[in-house]
């Protein structure tokens, strides 16, 4: 009887993992990119974290989002690099002598003294599920490639047919500044079948969105096409960030349709020349801006940064009140993807009303035919619509460093109907325009934002 008990206990795990197997989604080509429709918005614990970000931090910072920014459409909480190392270290990278977390397919796990809810096994599948519960959604970094130890350990790729990861890489293009993984040979067997155990076990955890690095520069054509089939197959709806550096624009017709959003520039710190240099190269992805997806301005520097950060000592932001606003007005109106980057918890109320004013969130959402006007001699002019309203949305910059400066745009430019006065979003003035045109005299790095109504 025992022995019978057994026995049909076997067969319903066997069917209740063949019925799950066989009702597996495989999404359609392209479907991907009704999962973003508008740019996500989240919050990414490198900024202040780098590599080091523990349990009780992440779960801070997804209770803090909960309570104070959900209702505004933020809703990611991304854990970011080498979640998998027991002993990485602030101010860079342990690369002496890393102690990395890993199973027997090669596939890294959850360092559990960082994450006490991994242990047995259980991988990041609390951590999810205590997010999810607050209506959020769960997202991890990922190095592109395969590690190096599962290389030098030989280890078996699940589902490959006894391929092991030594017959799948290739020293060649291996990350400069992080050598935990190799490249992966896009067109070995066993390549592709690397990456679904990889985002198997991801849809297994709950996760909702990943960020893969190092996959821009140079321009990894073939591990995208490996990581979209393998995202597709999985049967959970994954998000897709690529990074970081500087995605060329050759590769805009490719990266369009494999992620939901890439990056455009290295990483973004509070100085001012970073966010001049991102609105530099801002300039030629106008065109390619899209529901699903969206160009990715990066982190916003904003906030407690650097609390064990890779860049600089513990610190709010060194960018001043009218460099904020410029920061945020920019991502913004550009409807890049919002990603946090400082310690949520240790918000003052200045920065929590960047991320909650409900006139800017809007803009976000909703707008649509996002373009630059201008961008010469220290002045930009960045203009966008709501067709669901009939407004019109302008930003007006000015990123000299040391005049102030008459930033104006002709009405005519704007291809309004009707002009009926408008409002300065972060104040809430009102705005009445008796002339032709709409002009604001700026300090440097300050900018103006304004929602135009028409009759």
């Amino acid at each position: 009887m025992k022995i019978k008990s057994i026995i049909i206990f076997g067969l319903g795990i066997f069917l209740t993992s063949f019925f799950s197997n066989a009702q597996k989604a495989v999404f359609k080509e392209g479907e991907f990119k009704q999962w973003a429709k508008t740019p996500p918005m989240g919050w990414n614990s490198w900024d202040c974290y780098g590599p080091t970000v523990e349990e009780h931090e992440v779960k801070a910072n997804a209770d803090y989002m909960a309570k104070n920014l959900k209702k505004f459409g933020w809703e990611y909480v991304v854990v970011d690099i080498r979640w998998f190392v027991e002993n990485d270290k602030a101010g860079g990278y342990n690369q002496k002598d890393p102690r990395y977390v890993i199973d027997q397919y090669g596939r890294y796990l959850p360092a559990v003294n960082r994450f006490p809810s991994a242990k047995d096994g259980q991988g990041f599948k609390l951590l999810a599920d205590y997010i999810h519960k607050k209506g959020l959604k769960f997202g991890i970094h990922i190095m592109r490639g395969i590690p190096k130890k599962a290389v030098e350990e030989k280890m078996p790729i699940k589902g490959a047919n006894g391929v092991t990861a030594n017959q799948i890489y290739t020293t060649a293009l291996q990350c400069e500044w992080l050598k935990d993984n190799y490249t992966i040979l896009a067109d070995k067997s066993g390549a592709q079948e690397y990456y679904d155990s990889i985002f198997e076990l991801y849809a297994q955890w709950g996760v909702d969105f990943i960020k893969i690095d190092d996959l821009s520069r140079p321009y990894h054509e073939g591990e995208i096409n490996l990581i979209r089939n393998a995202i597709d197959k999985c049967g959970r709806k994954i998000v897709l960030s690529t990074s970081p550096g500087e995605t060329p624009i050759s590769a805009a017709a490719h990266v369009k349709e494999h992620a939901n959003m890439w990056r455009m520039v290295d990483d973004v710190w509070d100085t001012w020349p970073h966010i001049t240099h991102l609105m530099d190269v801002a300039q030629k992805w106008y065109p390619h801006i899209a529901p699903g997806t969206w160009p990715d301005c990066d982190m916003i520097p904003l906030g407690r940064i650097s609390v064990r950060g890779e860049r600089g000592e513990d610190r709010m932001t060194r960018l001043t009140k009218d460099e904020q606003y410029t920061l945020i007005t920019f991502f913004n109106i550009f409807k890049s993807p919002l990603f946090f980057g400082g310690d949520l918890p240790s918000n003052d109320a200045f920065t929590l009303s960047l991320l909650t004013n409900k006139e800017v969130v809007k803009m976000h959402n909703e707008s649509t035919n996002v373009k630059q006007l201008f961008h010469k001699d220290g002045k930009i002019a960045v203009t966008s619509e709501n067709p669901k309203d009939g407004s019109v949305y302008l930003a007006l910059f000015n990123i000299s460093d040391s005049a102030e400066e008459k930033v104006s745009v002709n009405l005519s430019d704007l291809n309004i109907p009707g002009f009926n006065g408008g409002i300065n979003m972060w104040t809430g003035e009102n705005l009445k325009i008796s002339s032709k045109e709409i002009s604001a005299t700026l300090k440097p790095h300050s900018s103006v934002l304004y929602k135009l109504k028409t009759k």
